[in-house]
């Protein structure tokens, strides 16, 4: 099946991949955008890994401000480039990230940043909580687990869910936009304000 220019000029629109990218991945997929896009989103995010190495030394400081002006967050994100720095997909990653702080409220940026007594303190609860039933120590252990990957998922921003679109989260947002980009993208450092909090 013979690729049409609207075919390309679709998928284009639709995902920013370069016009011969578009037209070499739609004769792979015969025409089909939607796959065609599956394929150029697992093309980029294996692409976004090999940029995670890079140096980000640009980028920008967004602040989102809630109506009524009663909570506020800072946010930088860098990436290697003022170029990618100035486009209205960088501007809107930033600003939609110092959204979500303030709508999500977490406390650290990734995993590593939780100290590690806090923890040790969060699995002692969890350990506690779950000592009175009958189960084995070794399924306990898995529970504790399991709810501390959801303990991550609620503090951490990078493990967070969008708070626009929940079936993303906050890290594949940021991988998503590096693939899209072209670029290494760093959530460098947050601050959320709330007015009494």
């Amino acid at each position: 099946m013979a690729v049409t220019m609207d075919q390309v000029k679709e998928l284009r629109e639709r995902t920013g991949a370069g016009i011969l990218d578009c037209k070499n991945i739609l004769n792979q997929t015969n025409g089909d955008i939607d796959e065609a896009i599956k394929v150029l989103r697992e093309k980029g995010l294996a692409s976004a890994a090999k940029k995670a190495d890079r140096t980000a030394t640009d980028g920008r400081i967004e602040v989102y401000i809630h109506s009524g002006n009663r909570m506020a967050a800072l946010v930088e994100v860098s990436c290697e480039t003022d170029f990618v720095a100035k486009t209205d997909d960088f501007k809107k990653l930033a600003y939609d990230l110092a959204m979500h702080i303030a709508a999500a409220r977490p406390t650290y940026l990734n995993r590593e940043d939780v100290p590690a007594a806090e923890l040790e303190r969060e699995r002692e609860i969890l350990r506690e909580q779950n000592a009175g039933s009958n189960k084995p120590a070794n399924i306990i252990e898995k529970i504790v687990e399991g709810r501390i990957e959801k303990f991550y998922g609620e503090v951490v921003l990078l493990d967070q869910e969008f708070v626009k679109d929940p079936s993303v989260k906050i890290k594949d947002m940021i991988k998503e936009a590096i693939a899209k980009l072209g670029e290494n993208i760093v959530v460098r450092r947050f601050t959320r304000y709330e007015i009494g909090g």
